[in-house]
């Protein structure tokens, strides 16, 4: 599900083989399914079923009325951290519902985060945009969204930030940008930490300055600096986690404390941790992503908490839901963290989609453009796209009360579970009724549109 990574050939790679271990099969872009789930046809009592809870979309786009996204509004409530999940990471309509969605909860529901699965202190730069205005969001995007991150440096997501900016000039509740994610930290990271610590605990200066020392000396751009620590002996990337961590340490055990600068300096530590990682290694590989989920849930909770604002948390599918559908790779999920951290104050939004266009990026770092469906009989996504409305969202809690619903939801079925890898195999089982309390479903989808590079 993961976009980017420290390691990126092998951490796709080995996700890959994973997915295809799975179902027993080589790697592919269509939909699957057992002989025996083909044969069965959809019970018209679960279709029936879903048509009484679904909602239909009078749009995917954002903008416009929100009349239809009235009952969405009050599924929510209750939820101080709403995710917004995606079935693939580069699919056009997946990105504007998410967008119109968010833009629902912000202005009828109070929402003032939205945090993404991206480093730290790229979301910061787009959040001191946001805020103030700095800099051109177009270059900000570019220059941050590198390596597997590129497939988010698309047009959607610069309609989302733009409309976050023109909110803020002028509501009194400002909406802020998170970074979820910790694969990188830039130069102004190290600098906000030493600042800090020269205005209210200058001895320990010196000891921060040595701890970082190797980090900071590190290329600025973003590519340049994740290909250098990359580059980087194994000897070496595990003394830079050594000092990463004494650093976190100096400032959490001093006596004057600042919670944002703890928070950067703990996100540093975990950068330093995941690039000592061999993704090779299927053990380590796996412990990992464990890792990753637990801290971007611990993030997102830390935020909501020191803010007391209401969050939306966008991921992949597969790290929004309670129950992983690839769990030799993905153990558990940043959802399942996020209900063990705050319980009901969760709520899991998965999209789904019957077939389509996406976009993802090869072994060799090559973006393209690739289909998916439509979704096979027996799959999930063949019984939601029975449902008479061509896009909706249905509230899963309240449908799964009805018998012959709830039993199929608590069933696993192939689901797509479309990573930002191709090739890719993207059908596991996943039962919707315990991976999400809310579905959105889409008839069909196009493939995201990049920023155009700058003339």
């Amino acid at each position: 599900m993961h976009i980017s990574s420290r390691r990126l050939a092998p951490r796709a790679a080995a996700l890959t083989l994973a997915l295809a271990a799975l179902l027993g099969g080589p790697a592919a872009t269509t939909a699957t399914a057992g002989p025996a789930a083909a044969r069965t046809a959809p019970e018209r009592g679960v279709v029936t079923g879903l048509e009484r809870y679904a909602h239909p979309l009078r749009t995917t786009e954002p903008g416009g009325p929100g009349a239809d996204l009235a009952a969405f509004a009050s599924m929510t409530r209750g939820a101080n951290i709403v995710g917004l999940g995606e079935a693939s990471h580069g699919s056009h309509e997946l990105f504007t519902v998410k967008d119109r969605l968010f833009r629902q909860l912000v202005t009828r529901e109070g929402f003032s985060g939205f945090a993404m699965e991206i480093s730290w202190s790229a979301a910061a730069r787009i959040d001191a945009y946001v805020r103030t205005g700095e800099g051109d969001l177009r270059q900000i995007l570019r220059e941050e969204f590198q390596d597997g991150y590129g497939l988010l440096n698309t047009q959607e997501f610069l309609n989302l930030f733009s409309w976050v900016r023109e909110h803020n000039r002028t509501s009194s509740r400002p909406v802020r940008v998170v970074g979820l994610d910790f694969s990188d930290a830039a130069p102004e990271q190290y600098e906000h930490i030493l600042a800090w610590a020269q205005g209210n605990e200058p001895a320990l200066v010196p000891e921060l300055r040595r701890r970082y020392a190797a980090l900071r000396a590190l290329p600025t751009g973003v590519a340049a600096r994740m290909a250098a620590y990359n580059a980087l002996p194994l000897g070496d990337r595990k003394a830079i986690e050594k000092d990463a961590a004494a650093a976190y340490r100096l400032l959490s055990e001093a006596g004057t404390q600042d919670p944002w600068v703890l928070q950067e300096a703990r996100v540093i530590s975990h950068m330093a941790t995941e690039y000592t990682v061999d993704w090779s290694d299927p053990a380590q590989a796996k412990a990992a992503s464990r890792h990753r989920d637990r801290t971007m849930a611990e993030t997102a909770v830390w935020w909501q908490r020191q803010t007391g604002g209401r969050l939306v948390v966008s991921a992949h599918n597969g790290h929004a839901a309670y129950e992983s559908a690839v769990p030799e790779s993905y153990p558990v999920t940043m959802g399942a963290d996020l209900r063990e951290l705050v319980g009901r104050q969760y709520l899991a939004v998965g999209t789904s989609l019957n077939g389509g266009d996406y976009r993802a990026t090869t072994a060799t770092g090559e973006a393209g453009t690739y289909s998916v469906g439509p979704a096979a009989p027996g799959s999930n996504e063949y019984t939601l796209d029975k449902v008479r409305h061509r896009d909706f969202y249905v509230d899963l809690r309240a449908a799964g009360r009805d018998p012959a619903v709830g039993g199929w939801l608590d069933t696993a079925r192939p689901t797509f579970v479309i990573p930002g890898r191709y090739p890719n195999q993207p059908t596991p089982p996943l039962a919707l009724g315990r991976a999400f309390d809310v579905v959105v479903h889409l008839h069909q989808v196009g493939a995201s549109v990049p920023v155009p590079a700058a003339g």
